[in-house]
């Protein structure tokens, strides 16, 4: 076997912690299609399946995560000795958070932080993938949890209710229905691991169905499957209050359920003394503050097991 060039092995590392070919061309600023064939060539030069494709990205086969544990350590050596010497620009800011936080509560708040800050250059990650801190250029991050992350600073900001939620039409076509009886509407299934519908059915009464018209595995496709008119969804209300404001979506009933999950500003120790950091950190609190002010927020005690 001739020598494997290094480029290959770091373009691999980086595709095996992310997961993602799409993130990991990004890095590289590479497209997919170039990035799959280098580590299609990987493969041939080893001849070794390092990884097992799939529509939701790429997971490691036995043979890859051998060959991470072997070299991964060793770029991340590398890459330490090598971060002493970047320039650090502290009016850059790089943030990571869901498409659903950035677009419903976080976009229409940002150009208030600009416009006081035209100094602060804010790079928006939008993605429901965990950060990597040690590996990407990210300063923070706004994430949905119980607050533990390892290794991170973990702030909480506001706490969130969930809510069935549907489309006007459905709504309409539904009218003879009684909307504080969901047996008889079709009910989508959400992507939680625990499936939030038994909480809903225990807290409120009534069983939970045996069949659900969909189940969907991401939040943003349970929200457009509401707003499509597919069934009834439990929304979050922090990123689902937009589209109820506009009419898009209607709250079945006026009921609403605390969860134990929260949103949370998470970083990594060394973004402590970034002067972005730091400005965007105590407009973000005092942000989260005015928004707990004018929304009932659930206690982090009483929300639902």
């Amino acid at each position: 076997m001739s020598r494997v060039p290094l480029g290959l092995l770091h373009q691999f590392v980086q595709v095996a912690r992310l997961g993602n070919l799409s993130r990991a061309a990004e890095q590289a600023n590479l497209t997919v299609s170039a990035l799959s064939h280098q580590m299609r060539q990987l493969e041939e030069r080893l001849e070794r399946r390092l990884f097992e494709r799939g529509p939701r990205g790429v997971t490691l086969t036995v043979e890859g995560c051998s060959l991470l544990e072997s070299v991964g350590e060793h770029f991340d050596g590398i890459e330490h000795a090598l971060s002493r010497y970047r320039e650090r620009r502290h009016d850059a800011l790089t943030l990571s958070a869901s498409p659903g936080i950035i677009s419903s509560w976080l976009m229409p708040r940002l150009p208030d932080l600009l416009s006081a800050h035209p100094e602060l250059e804010f790079n928006l990650q939008s993605t429901t993938a965990l950060v990597n801190f040690d590996l990407e250029a990210v300063d923070a991050a706004v994430r949905y949890g119980k607050g533990e992350w390892e290794g991170l600073r973990s702030e909480y900001l506001f706490g969130e209710w969930i809510a069935p939620v549907a489309a006007p039409e459905l709504v309409a076509r539904m009218a003879d229905k009684d909307p504080l009886d969901l047996s008889n509407w079709p009910l989508i299934g959400d992507p939680n691991r625990n499936n939030r519908w038994v909480d809903w059915f225990a807290h409120y009464g009534g069983e939970p169905p045996r069949r659900y018209v969909a189940h969907v595995d991401t939040v943003d496709a349970l929200r457009q499957a509401a707003l499509e008119g597919l069934g009834v969804a439990l929304g979050r209300m922090v990123t689902s209050k937009s589209l109820i404001d506009a009419g898009r979506l209607v709250v079945l009933g006026d009921r609403y359920l605390p969860v134990p999950e929260a949103y949370f500003l998470v970083y990594p120790l060394r973004s402590e003394d970034h002067r972005g950091m730091a400005t965007f950190r105590t407009w973000l609190h005092d942000e989260a503050a005015a928004y707990c002010r004018d929304m009932p927020q659930p206690r982090r005690d009483e929300a639902a097991a």
